[in-house]
C-alpha cells in the first residue's frame, strides 16, 4: 500500500475477515433487486395519469410518478430510452393494462427538472454522517479510442459528493458538481439537505479545512469532525490555552502516531462509504447517460433513491472472523 502513510508498519496487519450471518434473508433480498414488481408497484400504475391541470397551458398525459417509474427502470436495468419505453410497453401488456406509454422523447424531456420525492428517512437519533466523492464519466469517447489513439488530454466528468448514514447505510445526502470543485466546499450544501442533528461528520484528508468545520458546528453545535489532519500540520494559535479539536488530533499523533489516532477516533468506520461508492459504480455505472446538466442531476437522484431501496430490501450482518 504505498499511497499510506506508514505502509511498512502495516505489512504485519492481516486482512480482515467477516462472516454473514443472515445469509438467508440477505440472498432473498439481493434477488428481490431484480423483481419488476419491487420498481413497478401497483401505486404507480393508481397515479399513471397527470391530474388535470388549472392553469393555463398544456395538459400533461403522464404524471410524475410514470416518467419517474420509467427512468427507475432505466437506471436499474441499465438501459437506454428506447429500450426502456420498449420495457414498459411489453410490462403494461403482460399485465394487461390500457394505460399510454411514455416515448423515448417524453421521458426525456421530462427528466429535465423532474421532482424526485425522497424516502422517508428511518429514524437513527444522531446523524453519523460519512462524506465522500468519486468521478462519474460523461458520454463520449472511451478506453478504445484512447487505446487506439493515444492518451486523451481532456476527459470530461462530473464530481459525485455524498453524505453517507452510517447507522443505516443509505446515502443522507449528494451533490452533483463540476470535477474542479473542492470536497470540503461542497459540506454546507450536504448539511442544507439533513434535517436531523449530527453527532459527528467523518471525511479525508481533503476535508481537513476550516470552512467545513464551520458548517458543520453552525448546522449542529457540539458534534465532532473527524478528518486526518494534513502531514506536517501545525497548531492553531490558541492550542496552548484552549485547543481545538483539530489541535488535538494533531497533538495525539505527534505523542502516539496516526494509527493510534484512527483507532481512537473511529476513523476507520470510514471505508464504508468506499464500498458505498464502489457499490454505486458496480450497480448503477460509473458514468452518466444524461447529456444535459438538469438530466444528469434527475438521474443521480433517481440513482440515489434506487440504491437506498435496494439497502431497505435487505442489508447483511457482517460480524468479524476472530
Amino acid at each position: 500500500m504505498p499511497f499510506k502513510l506508514n505502509a511498512k508498519g502495516r505489512a504485519h496487519i492481516p486482512r480482515a475477515r467477516y462472516k454473514v450471518r443472515n445469509w438467508r434473508a440477505y440472498d432473498e433480498a439481493l434477488r428481490n433487486r431484480g423483481s419488476l414488481t419491487i420498481w413497478f408497484t401497483p401505486e404507480a400504475l393508481a397515479d399513471w395519469r397527470a391530474r388535470p391541470r388549472t392553469t393555463r397551458g398544456g395538459q400533461a398525459l403522464y404524471s410524475a410518478v410514470a416518467i419517474e417509474t420509467a427512468l427507475t427502470l432505466r437506471c436499474v436495468f441499465r438501459l437506454g430510452l428506447r429500450q426502456a419505453e420498449g420495457l414498459m410497453g411489453s410490462i403494461m401488456a403482460i399485465l394487461g393494462v390500457d394505460l399510454p406509454v411514455p416515448d423515448h422523447s417524453t421521458l426525456s424531456r421530462r427528466a429535465c427538472g423532474l421532482s424526485v420525492p425522497r424516502w422517508p428517512r428511518q429514524d437513527s437519533g444522531g446523524l453519523h454522517l460519512i462524506v465522500d466523492s468519486t468521478g462519474l464519466r460523461l458520454r463520449g469517447a472511451g478506453e478504445w479510442l484512447s487505446e487506439k489513439h493515444g492518451t486523451i488530454k481532456r476527459r470530461a466528468w462530473r464530481k459525485l459528493h455524498i453524505g453517507l448514514d452510517a447507522a443505516t447505510g443509505e446515502i443522507a445526502c449528494f451533490d452533483l458538481t463540476d470535477k474542479d470543485v473542492d470536497d470540503a466546499g461542497r459540506i454546507e450544501a450536504l448539511l442544507q439537505q439533513v434535517d436531523r442533528p449530527l453527532e459527528w461528520l467523518m471525511g479525508d484528508g481533503a476535508y481537513d479545512a476550516d470552512g467545513a468545520r464551520k458548517s458543520v458546528r453552525d448546522h449542529s453545535s457540539g458534534a465532532r469532525y473527524i478528518a486526518p489532519p494534513r502531514k506536517g500540520a501545525a497548531l492553531g494559535p490558541t492550542a496552548g490555552r484552549a485547543p481545538t479539536q483539530r489541535d488535538r488530533d494533531i497533538q495525539m499523533i505527534q505523542a502516539h502516531g496516526r494509527m493510534h489516532w484512527q483507532k481512537l477516533s473511529g476513523y476507520n468506520r470510514r471505508s464504508r462509504i468506499e464500498a458505498e461508492l464502489s457499490r454505486f459504480k458496480r450497480v448503477i455505472g460509473d458514468g452518466l447517460r444524461s447529456r444535459h446538466d438538469e438530466r444528469r442531476t434527475t438521474e443521480v437522484k433517481i440513482a440515489v433513491k434506487a440504491l437506498n431501496r435496494m439497502t431497505r430490501l435487505g442489508r447483511p450482518d457482517s460480524v468479524k472472523i476472530a
